[in-house]
């Protein structure tokens, strides 16, 4: 039998996602993650949660295919430039 402290040693726990409770957190901290902005973190939280997610993913695929000095600024802009796109379509 083992020692429980042993076990606890050898268990390889994760806290990263002690503190992320919603989807839309853990997926703001994927962005920051991806576009290397971890400082602003809680802004992308906050687009997880109110921008739509097709176009997040529409931008963050953007932004890893291109070869760009700031990946946040790029990420922004195109954010921006879909939204105005999506606003511009008329109404169904």
């Amino acid at each position: 039998m083992k020692l429980l402290k042993t076990i606890l040693s050898q268990a390889k726990i994760d806290d990263r996602d002690k503190y992320l409770s919603r989807e839309f957190q853990q997926y703001g901290i994927y962005l920051a993650e991806k576009l290397q902005d971890l400082p602003h973190k809680a802004l992308y939280i906050k687009m997880a949660k109110q921008q739509k997610r097709e176009v997040l993913e529409e931008a963050l695929s953007f932004v890893l295919d291109a070869n760009a000095r700031s990946k946040a600024k790029l990420f922004m802009w195109k954010v921006a430039q879909l939204n105005k796109a999506i606003d511009s379509q008329p109404e169904k």
